[in-house]
């Protein structure tokens, strides 16, 4: 069985999700039947590589709230963070382009290290001080930790065309699952779950996607909510206390 993941690292709930369907994974009975493929999804794929801002300044801008709201949001993506095993810095994080990590991770796709690259993007964003946009030698570190050649990676890098054609048709690819927001799950084309929701709803989706044969049906929370919380083109969701 094929899990396709729709993600973008700059999806606090794309890193959040990703440890929730690891955890739904790890206690299915046919885990070692499951392949897991990471696709590409752009939260803002327009933005230049140089456009960097403050994530604080962003979430002021793009939803009109005050500073003390947006550093209350983050505050709250810490604590659900946290709650599955993950760090979570809640100040002084950066939001730019992901595009020429996206190409990277094709790249490592090809060389079987797309999940080790994926696990320490994520963390370098999220948890780590220094930041990953507009860095080439800072994601060369991250993919050589990831077990890729520097030169090699720097050759991608150095050719805005390598791996384009791959990112974008992985986004075409999700716009026809009907993917407007990340993380987006799909799961041997039968299902798809939509959302970091939470590990029962994966296992429900894994358990139901193994064993019957379906068109795509959104699996949503058992309360019947439209949705988790995910990232979408107007950003992502703010939990509240």
């Amino acid at each position: 069985m094929r899990v396709e993941i729709w993600s973008d690292i700059a999806c606090p709930w794309c890193y959040v999700g990703k440890a929730r369907f690891e955890k739904a994974l790890r206690d299915f009975p046919h885990r070692d039947e499951v392949e897991v493929v990471h696709r590409s999804f752009e939260l803002d794929p327009g933005r230049a590589k140089d456009d960097i801002q403050p994530v604080i300044t962003m979430l002021t801008k793009k939803y009109g709230m005050s500073a003390a709201q947006a550093e209350a949001g983050e505050d709250n993506l810490g604590a659900q963070a946290a709650a599955e095993g993950l760090d979570y810095r809640t100040r002084g994080r950066d939001h730019g382009s992901t595009f020429d990590m996206h190409r990277l991770l094709h790249f490592a796709k090809e060389q079987g290290r797309q999940e080790r690259l994926l696990d320490l993007l994520y963390r370098a964003n999220f948890a780590e001080e220094r930041s990953v946009f507009n860095d080439d030698e800072r994601l060369v570190e991250l993919a050589v930790a990831a077990g890729l050649e520097a030169e090699a990676v720097r050759a991608v890098l150095a050719d805005p065309g390598a791996y384009a054609d791959d990112v974008r048709a992985d986004e075409r690819e999700a716009a026809r699952l009907g993917a407007s927001g990340v993380p987006f799950f799909v799961l041997d084309r039968k299902y798809g779950v939509s959302g970091a929701q939470p590990a029962e709803v994966f296992t429900q989706a894994l358990i139901q996607a193994y064993g019957e044969r379906a068109s795509l049906t959104i699996v949503d929370s058992a309360d019947g909510a439209d949705g988790a919380d995910a990232c979408g083109p107007d950003g992502c969701a703010v939990p509240q206390r």
